[in-house]
């Protein structure tokens, strides 16, 4: 048997519309899953889905505001409708409204990034493990960042949020590990997403941050992919409560 085949499984992957969701739901749909497509735009999401099916997976959309637990209740419902239970999550979606130094962060950005990027996680978790438990297991992935591990100027309340995700994971995994539930998190170093498009179209300041790197280069979304393969199927069963570091060696070396 294939460890990595998740054929008669169903994923849903939040802010899966682009980027490192998009691959993440791609290549899980590559590997036998039936993945929901879902993030705040339903054009986006249904576009997706649709590029999936064209390959021969299997893919629907379903819009989600993962800061409304209403939006988080209506997207499992559905699942249930169209797929049945859920097998994994990938909560990839999250917000940063802020750039700035830390204590001068305002309590509403405050607010709209900790309970979306944290309480918008633990509510999905908290929707989705009855189908898992009645399945027998499932997996849950959680998308975190290396930024969670360092300390940043200006993206200090993101990087909080992030490393409370790691927390989430270790906590739910002593939890949900006796349910045969793992609960991981991907921690992505610097990627070609939208996130650091600034970063990435200036040739010369890209080179400057990956000359340190190990790898040399900046990673891409495709990059993270298969290691949700790897989480999400029974190649990694024996795996949970880890931080699982991708970032071409750039923690090791700054």
């Amino acid at each position: 048997m294939d460890p990595f085949d998740l054929t008669g499984k169903t994923a849903v992957v939040t802010g899966s519309s682009k980027g490192i969701g998009r691959s993440i739901a791609e290549q899980l749909a590559q590997r036998g899953a039936q993945v929901v497509i879902s993030s705040r735009k339903e054009g986006a999401c249904a576009e997706v889905a649709e590029a999936i099916r064209k390959t021969g997976g299997k893919a629907i959309p379903i819009p989600c505001h993962v800061g409304r637990r209403e939006d988080i209740k209506a997207l499992v419902a559905e699942t249930h409708k169209q797929f049945g239970l859920i097998d994994v999550l990938v909560c990839n979606a999250a917000t940063n409204p802020y750039y700035g130094p830390l204590l001068a962060a305002g309590d509403d950005v405050y607010h709209k990034t900790i309970d979306t990027n944290v309480q918008g996680t633990l509510w999905f978790c908290a929707e989705v493990v009855p189908d898992m438990k009645a399945r027998g297991g499932g997996a849950i992935i959680l998308v975190s960042s290396v930024g969670s591990l360092k300390a940043s100027n200006n993206l200090g309340l993101y990087a909080i949020s992030k490393a409370a995700m790691n927390q989430i994971a270790r906590s739910l995994a002593g939890e949900l590990g006796p349910l045969n539930i793992r609960v991981n998190a991907i921690l992505p170093g610097l990627i070609k997403t939208d996130f650091a498009r600034a970063l990435w179209e200036d040739p010369e300041r890209a080179r400057r941050v990956t000359e340190g790197f190990p790898l040399r280069r900046m990673g891409e979304p495709d990059d993270i992919g298969p290691a949700a393969v790897f989480l999400a199927s029974a190649a990694g069963k024996y795996m949970t409560g880890q931080t699982l570091i991708i970032d071409g060696g750039g923690v090791i070396t700054n």
